[in-house]
């Protein structure tokens, strides 16, 4: 079968909660219900407009505030802090198939931070867990008295501290709320809720969970797409799991058509059609994405589906940007129609606009300009701004 590619866009976008107004509730269970709907948020600490995770949920639902969320992993233990392609909140009831993914990665870290981290990493674990049974949650910056701290950067670390996010990868330990967004941890064993800690799935399971939920997020993929969703499952083990999944008929042989009308073959549900077909059309409204939300996540998928490139640039040095060090595309309706260099300057009460990029084909008329500039009204009022400001040439040429 053959998926067209307007169809394919709605259907992915509609799985991720892109095809529908923002509206409705967004605290407590409403709250979850969506993170669960999307699998995971992605968490980020880089804060110009607001940071990634608040961002993303924003633009499913304008009536979310950034307090809502940390009640979640904090007090109600409905989500819990790891990673899946990076740093992640994720429904509790997925952690216990994040056991599979501690005991694959407990020699395997192991081994590489050996090489990356500083001597004596190893020999902290037990003063660590000690320290947290003894005393109670703890953060980096409240262990490791009298070792050196670094100087090299995001992953320099003192041997306490990699000990801690080591202890905390391989489940020994869990984040137990963030403080100024610095992790704080606890034992696993009081955080999690109990009737979740006393699951422990057979890697059979775990694998056609991951599977199954990752595909059914999706809509379509390869079983590279299925393997990278949560970067829990091997990719030799995804593509079994595929071929299993088709002999049993429970998944099918599809072509998706691209943006550019080539075909990939992915695989997906044998009622694809009619899920694409049902999906709505999205609203004509413009939304301002973060880099990171889970649409754009897999940035080679955005280009095939979208013909969108993105790439982050914030480690690219300034003179050799394209664009910018943090900038976020624009979604109208069912196409990315360009990108909006900007930052908050709560200080000043303004949102600065410095540059907008359309894409080809393009253009900023009236009727999307009004779109666009209530759409900065919405995210100005979000990151705590009270107002607008352009700089002077904002609007740039398309580029490519």
């Amino acid at each position: 079968m053959l998926l067209p590619n307007p169809a394919a866009r709605r259907l992915f976008l509609d799985l991720h909660a892109l095809a529908e107004p923002p509206t409705g509730p967004a605290r407590g269970p409403d709250l979850l219900a969506l993170i669960r709907r999307l699998g995971f948020v992605q968490l980020d600490s880089i804060s110009t407009v607001a940071r990634a995770h608040h961002m993303i949920l924003f633009a499913r639902r304008q009536s979310y505030r950034q307090e809502a969320l940390s009640p979640l992993l904090d007090r109600r233990r409905w989500l819990f802090e790891h990673w899946t392609h990076d740093a992640s909140l994720i429904p509790t009831e997925f952690f216990p198939h994040w056991r599979m993914r501690f005991a694959r990665d407990r020699p395997r870290l192991l081994e590489r931070w050996r090489g990356w981290q500083r001597d004596g990493f190893e020999t902290q674990f037990d003063a660590v867990r000690q320290r947290i049974a003894d005393h109670g949650p703890v953060s980096a910056a409240e262990v490791g008295e009298g070792e050196a701290r670094g100087t090299g950067g995001w992953w320099d670390w003192h041997p306490s501290k990699a000990a801690l996010e080591y202890l905390w990868r391989v489940g020994e330990i869990s984040v137990c709320h963030r403080a100024g967004f610095q992790k704080v941890y606890d034992l696993t064993e009081r955080v999690m809720p109990p009737e979740v800690l006393a699951r422990y799935p057979a890697p059979e399971e775990t694998i056609d969970w991951a599977c199954n939920a990752a595909l059914d997020r999706l809509g379509f993929a390869t079983s590279g797409e299925i393997a990278a969703f949560w970067a829990t499952v091997p990719p030799q083990d995804a593509r079994d799991w595929c071929h299993a999944a088709l002999a049993r008929g429970e998944i099918v042989e599809a072509r998706i058509e691209g943006a550019d009308g080539a075909p990939r073959r992915s695989f997906a549900r044998p009622d694809l059609l009619a899920r694409a077909a049902a999906a709505p059309e999205p609203p004509a409204r413009l939304r301002i994405l973060s880099p990171f939300d889970p649409a754009l996540r897999d940035r080679n998928r955005a280009e095939r589906l979208f013909g969108f490139r993105y790439r982050i640039e914030v480690f690219v040095p300034e003179p050799k940007r394209t664009y910018g060090y943090y900038v976020f595309p624009l979604l109208e309706g069912a196409r990315l129609v360009g990108r909006i260099d900007m930052k908050a300057f709560r200080d000043k009460g303004v949102l600065q606009v410095k540059a907008l990029w359309p894409e080809p084909g393009v253009r900023f008329g009236a009727g999307r300009m009004a779109r666009l500039e209530a759409e900065l009204e919405r995210m100005a009022r979000f990151a705590g701004c009270e107002r607008v400001g352009f700089e002077a040439g904002w609007m740039r040429e398309t580029m490519g």
